[in-house]
């Protein structure tokens, strides 16, 4: 296995060992608004994506492909076809350089095809919003000249602050959006969900 298709099997994992222990808490999350079961789908195909045989691959760009049908085919609900989305989109994209600028225009074409799909934009409540962010920040610290491992960081800090940022927002996209008047005040699972992707991206990619 090339070390390219290494630093995903490894992130793979990570990923999955991360919402197999946080499966109950995103659910509770996902209770306040939603149908409860986001962090048992999110567990569920992450699982199914950590068993993937990678070794008969030419390339992580390959890898990032399997886990978006992984995730497309045993996520239930909305989350499987969008955050599969982002990992086919993102992995016909891949920059098998690693070079930050490759990465994010993969991060990009990504994002797009997310909003493509679920039709949410910047301030729904939905996972877009931690998305934009981290697309947004790794566009600038590749005109800043990061390194990968930075611009990853930032980017993950910035998801984060999307993530947070839900809080204070009404949901305009979903289920939620079923429960717009009390969705103030409740972070978005799919946003924690992303900023949990990426955070662990950084011990790993780069």
């Amino acid at each position: 296995m090339g070390a390219g298709l290494k630093m995903v099997a490894g992130w793979l994992l990570e990923c999955s060992r991360e919402f197999a222990a946080r499966a109950d808490e995103l659910d509770e999350l996902d209770r306040a608004l939603g149908d409860g079961d986001h962090g048992t789908n999110m567990r569920r195909g992450f699982a199914a994506a950590e068993t993937l045989d990678l070794d008969d691959l030419t390339s992580s760009a390959d890898a990032m492909r399997h886990v978006g049908m992984a995730l497309v085919q045993n996520v239930g609900g909305a989350s499987g076809p969008l955050f599969g989305t982002f990992f086919l989109r993102v992995g016909a994209s891949w920059d098998r350089s690693l070079s930050t600028a490759g990465i994010a225009r993969a991060v990009r074409h990504g994002v797009d095809g997310v909003q493509a799909r679920g039709k949410a934009k910047a301030g729904d409540k939905t996972m877009v919003d931690a998305l934009l962010a981290a697309a947004d920040s790794l566009e600038a610290s590749a005109s800043a000249g990061d390194e990968l491992s930075v611009a990853l960081d930032k980017a993950a800090s910035a998801a984060e602050a999307g993530r947070d940022a839900t809080v204070e927002m009404v949901a305009r996209r979903g289920r939620a959006a079923l429960k717009a008047d009390e969705s103030v005040g409740v972070v978005d699972p799919g946003a924690v969900s992303v900023a949990l992707i990426l955070r662990t991206a950084v011990h790993h990619i780069g």
